[in-house]
């Protein structure tokens, strides 16, 4: 199965890579683009239709990936003997799973023409109606079955459902403040969630996972720093939306797991957007500004204020991400004392960036 996905990502990259320039084009002659702005980083307009290459490469690659499932379970498909033997056994998952699926590509599409709107135009929708829509999409995941099944009562799992869902949307959005930030996190938290789900038997997670990660990689080689492109609000909360939905739906505890603490998988792999959402809401609660008007108290804009180049910003939080997901991996194998003991790495590895920040400000404002 292994070489399967690897098609599915390379097909998915390969797409990106050849959409993205058509989209530049394609903002440009709409004037789609966005302007530098007080708390903005870039001086340049930018096109702001990488988000529509994200979304298009990764439904076109979605339907790829359904189809060859279809064509090898059906008795009539005898071309090329081998997709039949790796693709028929995960139809019926499939199948099992189709009003999960069904919701899921509709939440993922209100919220990606939500944020297309935004992006078009230009002034942007208040922040209340954007949560409604995320929370219109994230109960459509919760009433078509994607729910997370930890906790005791099912209410509860619903209501931690969608506050993950919504959470993590706007975590995404928020992390998007650098020339391929948010996207190179994104990539890396997918690719890691998509070894996870492999390594579990989870053939089609796993595929779902490696064609986001293919279709984020097409336009991040775009997006790096001196970018040629933004995702905009259309890409950043489709991201966002599509990686917390498919966390819910993937399953974490196997069988060698000695407790349910692999549950916390999730929030170890998405450590770098959820500590960057959460400091922002702490300084602007605690300087008395609005929480949800932009700003440059992000973890990559005390990272420059250290001394850093928004390469080197960019550069050293991918490798944080990769440090906390990389971890969370071994955990479904582990014992009761050892998950603890990564538990506490990983809250160690974040004490310390906040020690870092905090005394980082405190010379910046001397």
């Amino acid at each position: 199965m292994g070489w399967s996905l690897c098609v599915v990502f390379g097909s998915s990259l390969i797409l990106s890579l050849l959409l993205v320039p058509l989209m530049i084009e394609l903002a440009f002659r709409f004037d789609i683009l966005d302007h530098p702005g007080y708390h903005k980083t870039h001086k340049n307009v930018h096109p702001l239709l990488g988000g529509a290459a994200i979304f298009l490469t990764f439904i076109s690659s979605m339907l790829v990936g359904v189809l060859l499932m279809w064509l090898a379970a059906s008795e009539n498909f005898t071309f090329w003997a081998v997709f039949r033997e790796r693709f028929a056994h995960q139809y019926p998952v499939m199948l099992h799973a189709l009003p999960r699926l069904s919701g899921f590509l509709l939440g993922q599409t209100c919220i990606f023409l939500l944020g297309l709107a935004d992006d078009i135009r230009g002034v942007g929708f208040s922040y209340k109606w954007k949560f409604a829509i995320q929370i219109l999409a994230a109960i459509i995941l919760v009433l078509t079955g994607t729910v997370l099944e930890f906790l005791p009562h099912p209410l509860l799992n619903m209501l931690v459902t969608m506050l993950w869902v919504v959470g993590i949307t706007n975590a995404f959005n928020l992390l998007d403040n650098m020339d391929g930030l948010s996207s190179g996190v994104a990539a890396i938290v997918s690719l890691i969630l998509g070894i996870l789900t492999m390594r579990q038997g989870q053939y089609f997670s796993a595929l779902v996972l490696l064609a986001l990660t293919g279709s984020i990689l097409g336009f991040w080689v775009y997006n790096f720093h001196p970018s040629k492109i933004f995702m905009g609000d259309a890409g950043s909360l489709f991201i966002g939306y599509t990686i917390a939905a498919l966390t819910v739906s993937s399953s974490y505890i196997t069988q060698q797991s000695s407790s349910q603490l692999p549950v916390v998988i999730p929030v170890l792999v998405l450590g770098v957007p959820l500590f960057d959402t959460f400091s922002v809401m702490v300084i602007r609660w605690c300087e008395k500004r609005p929480l949800f008007v932009g700003d440059n108290s992000h973890f990559s804009h005390r990272l420059v204020k250290l001394g850093m180049t928004v390469r080197q910003a960019v550069l050293f939080i991918y490798l944080v991400t990769f440090c906390t997901g990389v971890s969370a991996i071994l955990i479904p194998g582990l014992n009761l004392l050892e998950t603890l003991l990564v538990l506490v790495q990983e809250a160690m590895i974040f004490g310390i960036i906040a020690l870092l920040m905090l005394k980082g400000e405190r010379h910046h404002s001397v």
